[in-house]
């Protein structure tokens, strides 16, 4: 009875002095709370020690986790360039210093400078990317999901979409091509077999009532051996007979040839309008390596159908986001993407000076062993390709508590684990975040 009369009232503890920080800190409402949890767990623990500066300890530290931002910056030693876990693609310089500018005040959002009246945001964008792609015409959207809702929605309600067996893909999140085309108002018309599919499968659809044809990236997965699927060319052919659009999700959005960085080619923005697509969707926070967005681009008189639809105001960018994708757009007009462009600088490294990044690791630490391993792409991108990477391997004594130690500094530390061998690759770690990961791979490799 003694002891829980020598605990302090909430009222006592507020009107210390020494509270006074916390509360100008964190606010009334806040303190109490955490004030009331703690006196709770001295209740409940018979060991804790009962005196005011423990206490007010035990409630600092308990508002500072209760406070803290759930959406954390991480240091991503993985290897896997577009992590959709820990976030996609990072923003150049260029991006980053675009959105403070803009979220630091008002800005030309929706206003026409030379008018002087409403503008549309959809335009900001919009010139970059026609010269960019060629496109007569294109659109924003907050993600490539919405896009491709958004284009059925506009296009093909309430009508038949053609599309490949082998192209009815389900991606992370169970986006699933099916469901998204339902959801739209479109009638999914499936065409040839999982494996194989021919051009007379799209003519055939055109006689079952076809009023588009839609073509879809497969993601994050290959279809090998007994195949076969007619051209973008090739279909083309038959769409523009029939005057029927093709629509095509290449999902990761390359414009740049991805062979000048030793991997097997995608199929380009630009390339796939020049080989007849009408309309032509991509992500922005893949292979591009910008925000998150879904852009459209393609023939005007489609893409002023699309812009008109009512879902397009409920997927518009916002303004932070047309703010990072103009620069990280503009870095590839000044043809400087390969240099200011994180994701692609990440894959234009080469594994020499990978190699030699890890040796500085392993050199400074004097710790651990450099391998030789491979980075993988991520996000959906370049199924089954990797590439050639260099990491810093260190044995502890426990690789999942090792990384979970890693996981608790701050910034965490995001490795990987392969035969019980802890794994950092310098393919994706910044420049700027060398010296923090180093410092907290050494402190964590004095405490295993």
């Amino acid at each position: 009875m003694d002891r829980y009369r020598s605990i302090p009232s909430v009222d006592y503890l507020l009107k210390l002095p020494d509270m006074a920080r916390l509360l100008g800190e964190f606010g009334h409402t806040w303190c109490v709370s955490a004030i009331r949890s703690v006196l709770e767990r001295l209740r409940e623990e018979p060991e804790a020690a009962i005196d005011n500066q423990s206490i007010l300890q035990e409630v600092e530290k308990l508002l500072n986790e209760q406070t803290q931002l759930t959406l954390r910056p991480v240091i991503n030693a993985t290897g896997v360039i577009l992590h959709t876990n820990l976030g996609r693609a990072p923003l150049s310089e260029s991006a980053l210093e675009a959105v403070r500018q803009i979220s630091n005040g008002y800005s030309s959002l929706e206003y026409d400078l030379d008018k002087g009246r409403r503008g549309k945001r959809d335009l900001h964008a919009a010139d970059l990317l026609r010269k960019l792609t060629g496109a007569e015409s294109a659109l924003v959207v907050n993600n490539n999901a919405g896009a491709v809702m958004l284009i059925l929605a506009a296009l093909a309600n309430r009508k038949k979409v053609a599309i490949s067996r082998s192209q009815l893909v389900e991606i992370g999140g169970g986006f699933r091509i099916p469901e998204v085309m339902r959801l739209s108002g479109a009638k999914l018309l499936e065409i040839g077999t999982t494996n194989r599919t021919h051009i007379n499968d799209y003519q055939n659809a055109v006689e079952e009532g076809a009023s588009l044809f839609l073509l879809a990236h497969q993601s994050n997965f290959k279809i090998v051996g007994f195949t076969s699927a007619p051209t973008l060319t090739e279909i083309s052919a038959v769409a523009k007979a029939s005057l029927l659009p093709i629509v095509c999700d290449l999902g990761s959005g390359a414009l740049l040839e991805m062979n000048r960085f030793g991997l097997e080619n995608e199929l380009t923005v630009q390339k796939a309008l020049q080989e007849g697509a009408d309309v032509v969707c991509f992500s922005g926070d893949k292979l591009l390596g910008g925000p998150q967005a879904g852009l459209i681009v393609g023939r005007a008189d489609l893409i002023a159908k699309i812009r008109k639809h009512p879902f397009y105001r409920a997927l518009r960018a916002d303004k932070l986001c047309l703010a990072a994708l103009n620069a990280t757009l503009l870095e590839y007009l000044k043809g400087k993407a390969e240099e200011n462009v994180p994701v692609i600088a990440m894959l234009a490294q080469t594994p020499e000076k990978l190699k030699e990044r890890a040796n500085r690791w392993q050199a400074r630490l004097g710790a651990g062993e450099v391998i030789e391993s491979r980075s993988t792409i991520g996000g959906g991108s370049l199924p089954e390709q990797d590439m050639q990477t260099w990491c810093l391997a260190i044995t502890p004594g426990s690789a999942m508590r090792f990384t979970s130690r890693l996981r608790h500094f701050d910034p965490p530390i995001i490795a990987r684990i392969e035969n019980e061998l802890v794994l950092l690759d310098p393919r994706t770690v910044l420049p700027a975040e060398e010296d923090i990961l180093l410092n907290h791979l050494s402190i964590a490799i004095k405490e295993d």
